[in-house]
């Protein structure tokens, strides 16, 4: 479905949420919610198979990395949608085995792996990346004392320099992921490492996510492949058949436009790299934030509204706990907000600057800072789009604040029927007293003889 129809989905979903009860003022459980728009994440997923499939003939793996959305429903939706999953750790790789993810669609990448990681993924048949050269000692160790059908690979980072988010930035010069192939002697090292290892047949690199230029992607997708082609020259024959070129596809957060887009992208770089997509190699991406943030969208009720300091300000449920990137720092995470009435249509008049702030204790809990909208009053609802990816699915427990329920949505008809999946329903307030220790309440009490509480 086409990206300028998104905005008319979620516009209906706001209106069915209001008129389904999903948000109420009157159940305090339900005072925000999330949503999931399903077509909008299969529209990706299609985007993605058709762009690479138009540049290269070999066999893609396209593994969506499970960190910018590990809910168990997400992951189920992407591989009924072709796709597999990149894990980062042990509960990761859980939810993607929770989803019915094949270990043949499964890829490790983390930067920590212990020994019991790598020994289950190596039993499994799950794809490794070793992120250093004491991790493949541990690898050699476990190649050794048992077969493994598991493709094997080393992550390389370019060191080709950061984008516009330093946090984000994997192929700076002291980057913690990947072997520093500018490094004194580190390449020549790489080199022999594959060389003395006929099992190692794939190489890994990824530059980093938002805020990275495509240029700076295709520039480090070149340098792993030159990296390749000089290995397999030295081998004498085609030792890495797989570049695992990672993912990192910006995405805008300024409107519905889905900008840059995956056409594009695979069409840099089959200018940049061609020898990549002449059938030689197969291919491995590891797309996250790309596939998802435009696809969800945080609904939250207005509580109050007052002024200060002659600035209008709307006090939500929305705040630091389903926007934590944002409200930390604004600058590098700016998000929209749209203004709906308590029935759920979209609120019109003229704009008037305002900030529009969490329920969180702290006075920087602000989605936005004197930001211009329809005036908010009581009751109205805020949207927060964009939000699919590293947000609503990333709870942060400040002020114990509960997670929010996260509902899937389908428009079902041309009138604007909008059907929804509960994806995770919402925390319960026993629920976050059992993960602050509840069962364990009297742990720290003096339970040595003679010992008292103090009143």
């Amino acid at each position: 479905m086409a990206s300028h129809h998104a905005g008319a989905r979620r516009d209906r979903a706001v209106r069915a949420v209001v008129e389904q009860g999903l948000l109420s003022p009157a159940d305090p459980d339900r005072q925000i919610v999330a949503l999931i728009d399903t077509d909008g994440i299969r529209a990706s997923a299609a985007a993605l198979v058709a762009a690479f499939a138009a540049v290269t003939d070999a066999p893609v793996l396209h593994a969506f990395a499970v960190k910018a959305c590990p809910l168990v429903p997400v992951l189920s939706l992407l591989d009924a949608c072709g796709l597999g999953v990149e894990v980062a750790s042990p509960g990761e790789l859980a939810l993607a085995r929770a989803a019915g993810l094949p270990p043949s669609r499964t890829v490790l990448d983390s930067p920590a792996k212990t020994p019991a990681d790598l020994r289950q993924a190596l039993a499994l048949g799950i794809a490794v990346n070793a992120d250093n050269l004491q991790e493949l000692a541990r690898l050699d160790a476990l190649v050794a004392s048992a077969p493994t059908a598991s493709p094997l690979g080393i992550r390389v980072n370019p060191q080709i320099g950061a984008g516009s988010i330093g946090a984000l930035s994997t192929a700076t010069a002291t980057s913690k992921f990947g072997v520093a192939i500018r490094d004194e002697g580190a390449r020549d090292a790489v080199v022999r490492a594959y060389l003395d290892r006929p099992w190692l047949t794939r190489l890994h690199t990824h530059t980093g996510s938002q805020g990275i230029p495509l240029a700076l992607m295709a520039e480090g997708v070149a340098t792993a492949y030159e990296l390749a082609e000089e290995i397999n020259a030295k081998a004498g024959r085609q030792q890495i058949d797989t570049l695992d070129i990672g993912g990192g596809l910006p995405v805008n957060f300024t409107s519905d436009e889905e900008t840059p887009t995956y056409a594009g992208y695979a069409g840099l770089l089959a200018e940049t790299v061609p020898g990549l997509l002449d059938g030689r190699y197969g291919l491995v991406t590891e797309f996250g934030r790309s596939l998802l943030a435009k696809h969800g969208t945080v609904l939250a009720r207005v509580e109050y509204t007052k002024t200060a300091g002659g600035r209008p300000v709307a006090v939500t449920h929305a705040g630091v706990q389903v926007a934590t990137r944002t409200v930390y720092d604004p600058v590098s995470w700016p998000l929209r907000v749209l203004a709906y009435d308590s029935d759920g249509r979209p609120r019109t008049g003229e704009e008037v600057v305002q900030d529009v702030a969490g329920p969180a204790c702290f006075a920087g809990d602000l989605l936005a800072t004197a930001r211009p909208l329809p005036l908010l009053r009581a009751d109205d609802i805020v949207a927060v789009p964009d939000t699919g990816a590293y947000y609503f699915a990333h709870p942060y427990a400040y002020n114990s604040l509960p997670r929010p329920a996260v509902h899937g949505f389908t428009v079902t008809d041309d009138e604007g029927g909008v059907s929804f999946s509960t994806v995770r329903r919402a925390q319960s307030l026993a629920e976050i007293v059992a993960e602050a220790g509840g069962e364990h309440a009297d742990a720290l009490l003096d339970r040595r003889p003679g010992g008292s509480v103090e009143p």
